[in-house]
């Protein structure tokens, strides 16, 4: 029993969100939002259907896009 990409897309989303929210990360909103839905999309697109290796790749990339805190 798979879930529907769009499905999994938003729940490995909402996880990556939940746990950058929690850890103080995000600063813009908007933008945190887009990376994460264009980053899982194209991951899920590409096969991977795991939404905690999804969720937890998301959290490295965005960590890596972001400017280092002095």
């Amino acid at each position: 029993m798979s879930e529907s990409v769009p499905v999994l897309v938003e729940n490995a989303v909402q996880i990556a969100w939940e746990f950058l929210e929690r850890s103080g990360e995000i600063t813009d909103g908007y933008e945190t939002s887009q990376f994460l839905v264009r980053t899982i999309g194209k991951m899920a697109l590409a096969g991977e259907r795991r939404k905690l290796m999804l969720a937890n790749r998301a959290i490295d990339a965005y960590r890596k896009s972001r400017p280092e805190v002095a």
